[in-house]
């Protein structure tokens, strides 16, 4: 079928409207139209090539739609249904069968190598093929994933906002409520407020750490935090902040920490306030070589340093949970997202890149 895909054609270049040629869904596969889709940090890294990229490419990992097709042996949905595509796993690893698919082993070839699972290409420009990401390519009117990375969700909330619980809102919270599980009435610092940042600064709060510190450079996203459960705020650019999450936790540091900058400056400051014997899960990319004290600041204080991928959830399993805190008004994500029309993908990347968005939506068949 013909489809409209926003195109990324060299490194760092705008993205280009063409009309491509989408093959039909093949076994445990699924079609669909794509309704909106969220602009992650990890499609800007791509398109500019901070990952290994190959191109053209159509990028976009967060999108949210309604099933047209599906392939042969698909049980879990159905034409109609409602659903959000999330990342690409193989489902037969350990990681995977132990109920990490984060961690898959195949990780990198099903969602970075530029090819759905069987190898193969479902996006041709004019004969010549083009890649796709993360299993699904949604930067386009139709999508085309494995029955594993489609979600199905209720027809009773609007469609548009859900893709971002695919990857970064999914990534913030699940980190927190389901990698670290913190201990009742807990600390826990959150390194950046962007949307993951957020969604965990919310998810600590659904965990019910007694104190949540958020630390940005933006007094905007530090007033959001303190709005969605922040107890404490930091601005990095006011002091130090290693010393002002001591003295946020009496001088004992905080239990747990997340990093959502990939800065390596804020992960060090953020591993130095963490408390002895606690953790600090690193969700981010970006950092460059990094220098850490093994002894002063990870052996002795018998402290964590732990990478996460995706909060170590089954999609399938966590997503529908995250829907259900945000009907009960425990999960308010919907105040992270600014929508852009499918057009204005260029504007909605730059504001992201320059702080104007937390997290650009962009509709597409809404």
């Amino acid at each position: 079928m013909k489809i409209t895909a926003a195109v990324t054609t060299a490194p760092c270049a705008d993205f280009v409207f063409k009309e491509l040629t989408l093959s039909d869904p093949n076994p445990n596969e699924v079609l669909v139209r794509v309704v909106a889709t969220g602009v992650c940090h990890t499609d800007a890294g791509a398109r500019d090539s901070q990952f290994p990229t190959n191109y053209p490419i159509v990028l976009g990992h967060e999108a949210a739609g309604i099933v047209e097709e599906t392939g042969v042996g698909v049980t879990s949905v159905q034409k109609g249904d409602h659903v959000i595509l999330s990342y690409c796993y193989c489902g037969n690893c350990p990681s995977c069968l132990t109920g990490n698919p984060g961690g898959c082993k195949e990780n990198g070839r099903l969602n970075f190598g530029g090819k759905m699972e069987d190898g193969a290409f479902r996006l041709h420009d004019n004969g010549q093929p083009v890649h796709s990401f993360f299993g699904q390519s949604s930067f386009a009117t139709y999508a085309v994933a494995n029955e594993k990375n489609v979600v199905k969700v209720d027809k009773d909330i609007d469609l548009a906002l859900l893709g971002p619980l695919g990857c970064g809102i999914l990534t913030g919270c699940a980190t927190v409520l389901n990698g670290i599980k913190p201990d009742f009435a807990s600390s826990i610092v959150i390194l950046g407020c962007g949307a993951v940042g957020l969604s965990a600064v919310m998810g600590a709060k659904l965990s019910m750490c007694d104190t949540i510190i958020a630390v940005d450079i933006n007094d905007e996203r530090l007033a959001l935090a303190k709005e969605l459960g922040a107890t404490h705020t930091i601005n990095g650019k006011h002091g130090d902040v290693t010393a002002a999450i001591l003295e946020a936790t009496n001088g004992l540091g905080a239990n747990y920490g997340v990093d959502t900058t990939g800065n390596k400056h804020v992960l060090l400051q953020g591993l130095k306030g963490i408390a002895p014997a606690g953790k600090l899960v690193v969700v981010a990319v970006g950092y460059g070589d990094v220098t850490i004290d093994i002894a002063g600041d990870i052996l002795f204080p018998t402290r964590t340093i732990q990478g996460m991928i995706e909060g170590a959830v089954m999609p399938k399993e966590f997503i529908p949970k995250l829907i259900s805190y945000y009907k009960k008004g425990l999960f308010p994500f919907d105040k992270l997202i600014c929508f852009y029309d499918f057009k204005d993908i260029n504007q909605a990347f730059a504001d992201t890149k320059s702080g104007k968005s937390i997290k650009a939506v962009l509709r597409i068949n809404a």
